[in-house]
């Protein structure tokens, strides 16, 4: 059976919620991880998924212990957000793309050390991108920034968003994981 069929049979679960996949085993290559609207993503084995429902979080290399609705300072991964995410996702308004995904009203930890605090400096890039066949996200990269008490800036970082309105999913990756835009790009849909 080919992959496309088997990725395709494997979709009849209701895609209506988020939905993690079961954790790989060591001798699986990739394993699915099962979204809204019938969105499967083939997440390399090496990637756990933690969470459940409108905040996903599926971490891609060092954390010790992911925890939260949102956000895990020093967590290497990304989220996948849903409609009540996407609700609160700027300062507690109604995310959209022209501003960066932030679901607080307070300061929020930088992502590359929990003592310093992020703010966002202006879009990197934006653009539409192809999230499986026939499916385009909104694309932007903002700029972001690491500062200490005193304002200082400490690091940089990129904060990468796919977001598909029609479909209820946002992908927030503050980390330039690697492979992010290629397991997108080849995503299923049902």
């Amino acid at each position: 059976m080919s992959k496309r069929y088997l990725a395709v049979a494997g979709l009849s679960v209701a895609a209506a919620l988020l939905v993690p996949a079961a954790p790989a085993s060591a001798s699986t290559a990739n394993h699915p991880l099962k979204l809204r609207q019938g969105l499967t993503l083939s997440l390399p084995s090496s990637w756990k998924v933690y969470g459940k429902g409108d905040w996903i979080h599926v971490v891609t290399g060092k954390c010790a212990k992911p925890k939260g609705e949102y956000f895990t300072p020093e967590c290497r991964g990304f989220w996948v957000l849903g409609p009540a995410a996407i609700k609160v996702g700027h300062e507690l308004n109604p995310y959209t793309p022209d501003r960066p995904f932030y679901s607080a009203t307070d300061v929020e930890p930088c992502p590359l050390n929990r003592k310093w605090s992020q703010t966002f400096n202006g879009s990197a890039a934006k653009g539409l991108r192809q999230v499986g066949p026939g499916h385009k996200a909104y694309y932007r990269a903002w700029k972001g920034t690491c500062v200490t008490g005193t304002g200082k800036a400490r690091a940089t970082f990129v904060q990468r968003e796919w977001y598909l309105p029609k479909s209820g999913v946002l992908v927030v990756d503050s980390w330039n994981t690697p492979g992010l835009p290629g397991v997108l790009k080849h995503a299923t849909w049902r």
